[in-house]
């Protein structure tokens, strides 16, 4: 369910800059702002209390499954269960009844869910298909971590857990967890991946129930700064049809600007081991607020549709909101770039329904926005395409005269940087409130910017989507001006769209 409880800005340039009151531009602004200001439009947001992981997300019936992982008592991290909402566009949510419980087993960690089309566990016993999840029980007492299946006939409004719990125990494992299973064709089984430690374990099963182990994935490859969560496997493809096997790890600490990230391996899979001739780490979202993200199943369209949560461990459980805590991404869709060596993520294409098609005049040589309502309102699209032939450097800047938000791209350092530090929230000084990300241009010399703010979260995609970088801003008044400027006198814009994002 998205609300719209708030006005507060949040807005991106190339360098971010400030707030000045509506009625006398000369004076600063004595809003203060809060809670309710900082609730998304059009992300996902519980309606109170704590979330953090997207589980079970899987499509049936012309409804999009997001389970969550819940803490239905209080705004910190504790007792997980699965919360629940369903979307038929991916803007617009409705949160259902809290779909699992903890039990004598233990708490509900992450996992993922399927829709068992050819009844292959039993449990169907209706004229609905059955969609199973699995999903890690943690023992509160022991922290033994194992996987059990649990499974709705209703399309998934009431869930039953399988009375043969769990199905798979791995002793040796003190973490263990976050189970995401596929259906293989070629093999007529079902795989599931799951997080030990600092490797992924590949197990197959012809049931769900009964579980085969295959290969252990990871040692000496990718990044291993912390635990590895959340994997996800599946198929990528580029607009040629070159397709390649993905396996997305979420790992924390060790994201590419401190705390939690998520990184991908590209290779082959043949129902039995996983390969890959990648070298170096790769990240699917250089930003810090990007964590535990997975994809659909059974995406009717046979898209990859991704959606991750919009926080990081480092400070999750101490940004300011009370009555809810946390937000998950916009939904993305990713591909496989045509030299089939990258990730490439765009918003999900549900999400041209919600921009408004308002242009802003501008001047090639710079932008100063300010007193628009686009901008005052806090959730907005900014598309921008700068061209650095003549330039080194440009920024985008969104704030108020006492605080902001900066991008900035150097041509010479082949970087965009990002500068939060006075974004109203001190995110745990991580990093310096400092995200750096490496970035050479095309030969064109132009920086497409696609810039999606929605009250308290930047999403910036750079050159459709060769780059993601995620973060959040806690503004202490409202931002209500954008710039852009170069490093030098020059015309270096040359487009400009701003556009009003509106669920409803």
């Amino acid at each position: 369910m998205i609300k719209k409880n708030g006005l507060i800005i949040l807005i991106l340039s190339l360098i971010i800059i400030g707030c000045s009151n509506e009625d006398d531009l000369n004076e600063p602004s004595v809003v203060t702002v809060g809670d309710s200001n900082y609730r998304p439009e059009y992300h996902f947001t519980p309606e109170e209390n704590w979330m953090n992981d997207p589980n079970g997300m899987v499509y049936y019936k012309g409804e999009y499954h997001l389970f969550f992982q819940y803490n239905p008592n209080a705004n910190v991290w504790g007792p997980m269960h699965w919360g629940h909402a369903v979307s038929n566009d991916l803007v617009n949510w409705e949160e259902l009844p809290v779909a699992l419980y903890p039990d004598n087993l233990g708490n509900i960690f992450s996992g993922s869910a399927v829709v068992d089309t050819h009844n292959t566990t039993g449990f169907k016993t209706g004229e609905e298909d059955v969609l199973v999840s699995i999903f890690t029980h943690q023992n509160p007492e022991t922290n033994e971590q194992y996987q059990s299946l649990a499974f709705s006939n209703d399309r998934g409004r009431t869930w039953d857990k399988y009375e043969g719990n769990p199905v798979l125990v791995n002793e040796e494992k003190t973490d263990f967890r976050d189970p995401k299973v596929i259906w293989h064709d070629d093999t007529q089984q079902w795989i599931m991946v799951v997080a030990a430690g600092q490797e992924i374990l590949f197990y197959s099963s012809p049931n769900l129930k009964e579980w085969k182990f295959l290969q252990s994935f990871g040692q000496g490859l990718g990044a291993h700064g912390g635990v590895w969560e959340c994997p996800d496997l599946f198929m990528v493809e580029n607009e040629n049809g070159d397709e390649k096997w993905a396996l997305l790890v979420s790992i924390n600490p060790g994201g590419p600007n401190g705390g939690s990230g998520t990184q991908y391996f590209l290779g082959s899979f043949d129902g039995k081991t996983f390969q890959t001739n990648q070298t170096e780490t790769k990240w699917l979202d250089h930003g810090p607020d990007n964590y535990a993200g997975v994809t659909w199943s059974n995406e009717p369209n046979g898209r990859n549709l991704f959606i991750g949560w919009m926080s990081n461990w480092a400070y999750a459980q101490d940004v300011p909101t009370k009555a809810w805590r946390s937000a998950m991404t916009l939904p993305r869709r990713l591909k496989l770039s045509q030299d089939e060596d990258l990730i490439i993520s765009r918003p999900a294409e549900e999400m041209n329904s919600v921009v408004t098609t308002d242009l802003v005049e501008f001047k090639s040589t710079g932008v100063e926005i300010q007193d628009n309502p686009v901008v005052k309102g806090g959730s907005f699209k900014l598309k921008t395409k700068l061209d650095f032939s003549e330039v080194n450097t440009a920024q985008i800047s969104y704030g108020n005269r006492t605080s902001g938000v900066t991008l900035q791209y150097d041509k010479g350092a082949s970087e965009i940087f990002i500068d939060r530090s006075d974004a109203g929230f001190d995110f745990n000084n991580l990093n310096n409130n400092n995200i750096r990300v490496p970035y050479v241009l095309p030969e064109n010399n132009e920086l497409d910017l696609e810039i999606w703010v929605d009250k308290s979260s930047v999403e910036v995609f750079v050159n459709s989507g060769e780059r993601v970088i995620t973060f959040l801003v806690f503004p202490g008044t409202p931002f209500d001006e954008l710039r852009i400027h170069s490093s030098k006198e020059g015309e270096f814009i040359k487009s400009l769209e701003l556009n009003k994002v509106d669920s409803e």
